[in-house]
């Protein structure tokens, strides 16, 4: 995974509420196991649309969507955080989100930012004529305007981004440990330790 260092840029100022995962990957684009090339299908309802917000010139590639309440509600499916980190986005800004969905995301190394809707509406008016920035280590959202934003984070899923680790990376850095403990349990304990080579 990439570390998660202070993302600077273009926020798309979607803002709508309710958007499940169907919506943000419809499920006829579910035909792949991989994460690459989701980015086509993301919010592809809404693209068909030649006007819509996520293709315009200035939108198209941002790293940070604004978006409303209870985003990612809907289906568990993991296709969501991933076509969204395949359009490009780093962050999501919101009132809330459907826990599923944030479990996802921060598993694909994105971040999500909650913050109260009087919040949201400035970024959102803001987001329209200057880029934000968003400071994980301050835990801060910032704009040219001053705006100043705090936000509250998991420790645990602050270090993981800050490091650029998931759960797999987090547990191959305890390699070492594990491999000792495995053979202090071959000695110890041989009908536990051992039993799996016997088989």
């Amino acid at each position: 995974m990439t570390p998660f260092t202070t993302i600077t840029g273009v926020a798309v100022p979607f803002g709508v509420a309710n958007v499940d995962t169907d919506v943000i990957i419809p499920a006829r684009f579910l035909k792949t196991i991989t994460r690459s090339g989701l980015g086509a299908g993301a919010f592809a309802t809404l693209r068909d649309d030649p006007a819509n917000l996520f293709d315009t010139v200035r939108n198209r590639g941002a790293p940070i969507l604004i978006a409303g309440d209870n985003f990612g509600c809907g289906s568990s499916r993991e296709h969501a955080p991933w076509a969204l980190a395949d359009m490009g986005f780093r962050v999501v800004i919101a009132p809330s989100f459907a826990d599923i969905f944030a479990g996802n995301a921060y598993k694909n190394s994105m971040l999500l930012v909650v913050l109260p809707q009087d919040q949201i509406d400035r970024l959102m008016t803001a987001a329209l004529d200057v880029d934000l920035t968003i400071d994980l280590e301050n835990q801060v959202v910032t704009t040219t305007y001053q705006d100043r934003f705090a936000f509250a984070v998991d420790p645990f899923r602050k270090a993981a981004l800050l490091a650029g680790q998931d759960e797999i990376g987090l547990t191959l850095t305890m390699a070492p440990a594990i491999t000792a403990f495995e053979a202090r349990l071959a000695g110890d304990r041989p009908w536990v330790g051992g039993a799996a080579g016997r088989v």
